[in-house]
């Protein structure tokens, strides 16, 4: 049995990435315990969608602002360091936010500077972490890695929301907080447990703009990380509005409550695990960009389609099948990213996936908010449905007429 394991889930056999898994484990289901708190906490306090949507754009806007300067920072300096540095200072946050909770004091507005700094935070940690993965394993098992990594960020977000439902609907939602702090421990033990080979400080003579510049020029010249990229850029902007769209969607449409709202977050979670779990197995070989491109369009249609669901058992399972679509793109363009990416350019590699990623979310969460303010949020689901599905035809249709061009 562990053997036929190791051997579908390579991955599990590197000692770094077990320690690193394993700490993972615990933490995510903090921050998504944390996540479905703030989000639900911040919609009760507001009533409002545009608030809401404002509320993604303080915790991603950094994202978009300082990704790439990241990726510089990341390429220069240990990258076992600045995790230490970056899960320390999110542990602490969420300790504030637990505290503000519990003395009754919490406003929308502290909720959304707290988000601010947690999106400073984030821009670092990002692609700090995608880029660690190589140090953690070897190059064949790559692909296991990053789609066991996905996994427990899908069974997280399965077990968070449920157990945040069951906390906030008995005990408020400071406790949810508490437990996020908490859980950042275990991953900060695991970090200090891994052994990394000795770190080559490099002698820094280029400007970080002419740094950043070499990154992009590296992306652009290469057929596979370029078409990442663009798709990552579509589906993070359009459809990665989660965090707005199911809360809304959940309590407009379908006229639910707070365990209702978990339960489609569980749903959605449920089917990204199914998703993770195959394409971790999926060990050998680069991923293709059929699969990319396939994928990108599937969960753009697939949301698309939500508009037409109004009855929570048909909506859980869209979600599920949403969910289940975006994690084979999110590991697909990881992937890809991570196979066709020279060590020296890694983090800045990294960085811009980070940005095409969580850094558009800002727009995308004030888009869909703004449309749900004023047309309701199953309008919302449709529009950024179907502009998502356009882009990726659009990016198919380039990428085929320049690689028809290339060949003749």
């Amino acid at each position: 049995m562990l053997a036929k394991l190791k051997e579908t889930y390579p991955a599990l056999t590197q000692r770094n990435f077990r320690y690193f898994w394993l700490g993972q484990c615990i933490s995510l289901i903090g921050t998504w315990i944390d996540t479905t708190g703030q989000q639900w906490l911040a919609y009760t306090l507001t009533k409002s969608a545009l608030l809401l949507g404002l509320l993604g754009v303080a915790q991603f806007g950094p994202v978009m602002c300082f990704s790439l300067f990241a990726g510089v920072i990341i390429d220069r300096y240990p990258k076992k360091r600045i995790l230490l540095f970056t899960q320390t200072c999110m542990m602490i946050l969420a300790f504030i936010l637990a505290i503000l909770v519990l003395s009754g004091q919490i406003t929308y507005w502290h909720i959304f500077t707290l988000a601010i700094f947690l999106g400073l935070v984030n821009t670092l940690d990002q692609p700090t972490r995608q880029s660690f993965m190589p140090e953690l394993v070897e190059k064949k098992d790559l692909r296991s890695a990053i789609g066991l990594n996905s996994s427990i960020f899908n069974v997280a977000r399965m077990i968070g929301p449920a157990i945040a439902a069951v906390l906030m609907a008995k005990y408020g939602a400071g406790p949810l907080f508490i437990l996020n702090g908490i859980s950042f421990i275990p991953v900060i033990i695991a970090i200090n447990l891994i052994k990394t080979k000795p770190f080559e400080a490099k002698k820094v003579s280029k400007k970080v703009l002419t740094e950043i510049y070499e990154g992009l020029m590296y992306i652009r010249h290469s057929v596979f990380l370029r078409s990442a990229v663009l798709c990552t850029l579509s589906v993070g902007t359009f459809v990665m509005n989660y965090n707005v769209i199911i809360p809304l969607f959940a309590g407009e449409v379908l006229k639910q409550g707070v365990g209702g709202y978990g339960f489609l977050l569980s749903s959605s979670g449920a089917g990204s695990l199914i998703g993770a779990l195959m394409v971790a197995s999926w060990a050998k070989g680069k991923p293709r960009l059929r699969l990319l491109f396939g994928s990108a369009f599937s969960v753009s249609a697939f949301l698309t389609l939500l508009y037409l669901v109004h009855f929570l058992p048909l909506a859980s399972v869209m979600l599920a099948i949403i969910g289940f679509s975006n994690i084979l793109f999110m590991t697909t363009a990881n992937s890809t990213m991570q196979f066709n990416s020279a060590d020296e350019f890694r983090g800045r590699v990294m960085s811009v996936y980070s940005f095409a990623f969580l850094g558009t979310t800002p727009i995308g969460n004030l888009f869909v908010g703004s449309i749900a303010q004023r047309w309701g949020a199953g309008i919302g689901v449709l529009v950024c449905g179907s502009i998502s599905v356009l882009l990726i035809l659009l990016i198919v249709i380039n990428t085929v007429i320049k690689k028809h061009a290339v060949q003749h």
